[in-house]
């Protein structure tokens, strides 16, 4: 079992930055493909960014690409997830998530979930 706590979350202005940060235990991380998600209210979860287990491939939803990045530090068992130029649209509840499989993109194809971390733009 792995257990996965997200932080960083907040409020920010539009133009802002925040960095989150998701904390493993239960489970060494290196080996294991990560990602981010995010669901605003009404809406479905989306995928947001994806990195491999060692951290050489990374992918990201095409409404963040440029303005986020993804990371990870397997010494520290924790994923990352910088936030810049941020816009009222990025408001949403944030999720990291385990891959056990390697596959990205669709929720079904993570295996562990944190319970998430609420970030809020104003405009």
């Amino acid at each position: 079992q792995v257990a996965l706590v997200e932080s960083g979350g907040g409020l920010v202005q539009a133009g802002g930055s925040l960095r989150l940060s998701c904390a493993a235990s239960g489970r060494a991380l290196d080996g294991y493909a990560m990602g981010w998600f995010r669901q605003a209210p009404g809406e479905e979860r989306e995928f947001v960014a994806h990195i491999t287990w060692s951290g050489g491939n990374t992918f990201y939803a095409d409404s963040v690409k440029g303005r986020f990045t993804i990371s990870r530090d397997n010494a520290k068992n924790t994923l990352y997830l910088q936030m810049n130029s941020l816009k009222p649209g990025d408001t949403a509840v944030y999720y990291c998530a385990l891959s056990v499989s390697g596959r990205y993109y669709y929720a079904a194809n993570y295996d562990y979930w944190g319970q998430g971390t609420q970030v809020t733009v104003s405009s």
